[in-house]
Order: C-alpha cells, then structure tokens, then sequence
C-alpha cells in the first residue's frame, strides 16, 4: 500500500478505513514513540487492516501558551517521513485551534474515530488526554471503545537512565548542544530542514561559503558549531554548519552551513540537515585571522566525526541521511 498523508478526515479513502490508529502529539517520534509504532502495526496486521498514525499540528502547546513557539523536534512534514520510514500506512494531520479544543470527548470518538474513521482498534500514551478540558482519559477511551466496538490499548512510554524517553528531554539535551544523547534517544539523528536564503556573504569572504537557512519560531538548539549531513533533493553532502553569530549580529541568526567540496547556487531550495556532533560552543575571536584558523580546525573535526558516524539503527538508515 502506498503511505497517504492527510490533512482532514473528508478525504480518507476507503482503503484506510477501519485502521488501528494510534493518537497523539508524536513530537521527535523519539524511541519511546517507536514503541507504539511497532505494537500498532503488530496489532494492524494481525487484524489484517492498515496502520496510521493520527496527530494535530501545531501543537497543542503552541496554541494556548502565552508565548507560543514551542521548540518543535519535527513539524508536520517530519512527522509524515518518520511515519513512513516506520512502515506504516498514512499520517492524518489534523489542525489544531481553540474551537477544536472545545470539541466534546464524546463526539471526538463517536463523530471522527468511528463514523469519519470506523477504526478497529485505538493505541494511546498513558497520559493521552483529549476534548474539551482533558475530559478524554484512556480510561474513558477504553470505556467508549468497550460501548462502541472497537479495541483500545495504553502504553507507557520507554524509560532509560531512570527517565522516561520524552520530547522535553530530548529537547532540553539539544538546547544544551547535547546532540550523542539527544540522537540516542530519538534513535536517529536530529534533522531539520528550510529553505536556503541569501545571507550577509561573510563567509564566502572568509572561504567558507555557507547555505543559510532560516530556524522556526521556538528553535532553541544551543548555539554552536556542528558537524552535519545534509539532503540536497536526492544527494547527500557533507559539512560544518555554525548556529550564532557573536561577532557579528546574532538577533534570530540563521543556520549556515558549509557544505563540503561543493560549489553551486541553491537558493531557493530546501535544505534538509542532520545533526552529527557537537564540535564547540561559540566564541568571539580577536581577528578574523583567528577565526578562520578556528574554521580551520572546526572543519576537520566535522570531517573526522562523519567519517566515524554510522546509522544508530533501522530507522536511521530509511531515513537516508545515513547508509
């Protein structure tokens, strides 16, 4: 079956209805996620119907937070690649507002799990909550499941080093530069993509030539020098990316990154980057002599520690930034 990405529930096809559907906010679709995943499409194919994975964007975080913009670990578009590299069936997005908050938990079950979705089966996180004041609890879920036919399974998420696996976690390690741990428990490596715009040209000056893309809203990755690959349509490129700019104006900066033996103009195209290491915080030099012996040594770093890296499992390798 081909993976279906959808972004409303009037447009399911017939042959993904009566799914096992697992639910929830799956940010980073860390290891702990990867556990549902799997017994979902266990439980799929031994009822012999599809898999998917229902989510919300944005966040619901982000919507009613004072200040949104959490530091999302992946964005719609992430989420959907996870979930294909992850054998399953299709992704639905559904938007994410206030007046959707608002929906009862009755009718999130009767009207969209059962009359839009006739699922077979339901998997959720133990702390899965939904409608309208978190009235949706696992125990109710089971309870409407019981009443309306279909199966409902709760999880507890993956523990390790005493914690459970979580996004908080995951992003409290990047914003500390963090990037072993922070991959560890994703189980793949941290990646993130934008568009590649024109930024002040310094590097090209300094030999060092950057494809800058602008972060998101709420990115929060600790400001640093990295060693990353990066996804160019189909080619894999390797590189020295830098996040901050101390000598320079570092209001909102964007990511820039120094691709390795490679010299063409690719504004206007979407740069996917994975984190590989974290080589240095930043530093203010006296001299941009000083700073490009340091851009010296950061690239062979980088070049050393691609060279050393390998796939941290399965999902790394669908993924394709690493073989």
């Amino acid at each position: 079956m081909t993976f279906i990405r959808l972004d409303n529930l009037s447009d399911l096809p017939a042959s993904l209805r009566g799914a096992y559907v697992a639910i929830g906010n799956f940010d980073g679709m860390h290891r702990g996620h990867q556990t549902v995943v799997e017994t979902l499409r266990q439980r799929a194919q031994a009822a012999g119907v599809p898999a998917l994975l229902l989510t919300f964007e944005p966040h619901p975080r982000d919507v009613f937070a004072p200040t949104p913009h959490l530091f999302r670990l992946t964005v719609g578009d992430a989420k959907a690649r996870l979930a294909e590299a992850l054998g399953l069936d299709g992704i639905i997005i559904l938007p994410f507002d206030k007046p959707f908050s608002q929906i009862e938990a009755e009718d999130f079950v009767g009207d969209m799990l059962v009359r839009d979705l006739g699922v077979r089966g339901v998997i959720v996180g133990s702390d899965f909550h939904f409608g309208r004041q978190r009235r949706g609890t696992p125990a109710f879920l089971r309870d409407e499941g019981a009443r309306l036919g279909f199966a409902v399974e709760t999880l507890d998420l993956m523990d390790e080093g005493d914690e459970v696996i979580s996004s908080s976690r995951i992003r409290a390690a990047l914003s500390e530069g963090a990037v072993t741990a922070a991959n560890r428990l994703l189980g793949y490596h941290w990646f993130f993509e934008g568009c590649v715009v024109k930024g002040d040209q310094r590097g090209r000056d300094l030999g060092y030539p950057t494809a800058n893309t602008m972060t998101p809203n709420g990115f929060q990755l600790a400001q640093g020098v990295y060693a990353v690959r990066a996804r160019l349509g189909a080619r894999l490129l390797d590189g020295v990316a830098a996040y901050g700019k101390p000598m320079f104006d570092n209001q909102r900066p964007p990511f820039e990154t120094h691709l390795f033996d490679f010299d063409e103009d690719i504004y206007g195209q979407t740069l996917q980057v994975a984190l590989v290491g974290h080589i240095r915080g930043q530093e203010v030099f006296k001299g941009l002599d000083e700073l490009i012996a340091a851009m010296d040594r950061d690239s062979g770093k980088a070049r050393a520690l691609i060279a050393e890296c390998a796939p941290l499992g399965p999902l790394d390798e669908k993924l394709g930034f690493f073989a």
